[in-house]
């Protein structure tokens, strides 16, 4: 079955760097685009960045570009997502995300989430 683990998340202080890892499984993942969503308490989830499946094409919110930077492995098939100069309204949790095409139609699928705390 499709499996999404997310791992990387923590406390950490504001200007500081985390690396989140998406281990996936179940399913083709070098033909899905892969991304990372965030909630943060009282918000609705939004898109942190995301990666087409081959890796030539990234998309970032406006909020973290220039300071995030998503990529992958299709060998070992993760996705990562590299989080430097991080502020307190980054703190969210964040989830991976899988978008596959089944039958002609997209499905998609999330991770657990792993939790990111900015903070002094």
């Amino acid at each position: 079955q499709v499996q999404l683990v997310e791992s990387g998340g923590g406390l950490v202080q504001p200007g500081g760097s985390l690396r989140l890892s998406c281990a996936a499984s179940g399913f083709t993942f070098s033909n899905s685009d892969m991304s990372w969503y965030r909630q943060a308490p009282g918000k609705e989830r939004e898109l942190v960045a995301a990666i087409t499946s081959a890796g030539g094409s990234t998309n970032y919110a406006d909020s973290v570009k220039g300071r995030f930077t998503i990529s992958r492995d299709n060998n070992k098939n993760l996705v990562l997502l590299q989080m430097n100069s991080l502020k307190p309204e980054d703190t969210a949790v964040y989830y991976c995300n899988a978008k596959r095409r089944v039958f002609g139609m997209v499905r998609s699928n999330w991770g657990q989430g792993t939790q990111v705390t900015v903070s002094s």
